[in-house]
């Protein structure tokens, strides 16, 4: 197993670059999810919530979220 201390200093920048993207993507969709109305989620939103926090993903569970769990259909128009 490769230790922090045997990556190059450019490696190190991806892999902090990569944490703080999932890390920003995770808050967003968190953030959207505590104020979204259950009726316009895909799915249950505890669901949603434990797999956003849960899951380790590199951004690919709070797109998913995005993508395919907010119903835009069930939007009320203004």
């Amino acid at each position: 197993m490769t230790s922090w201390s045997d990556l190059s200093p450019q490696t190190r920048k991806i892999v902090i670059g990569l944490a703080a993207v999932d890390t920003a993507l995770k808050a967003a969709a968190l953030i959207d999810l505590a104020r979204r109305p259950a009726a316009e989620v895909r799915g249950s939103k505890g669901a949603w919530a434990a797999a956003i926090v849960a899951i380790n993903s590199v951004g690919l569970v709070p797109t998913a979220y995005f993508v395919r769990g907010v119903d835009r259909r069930r939007r009320p128009t203004h």
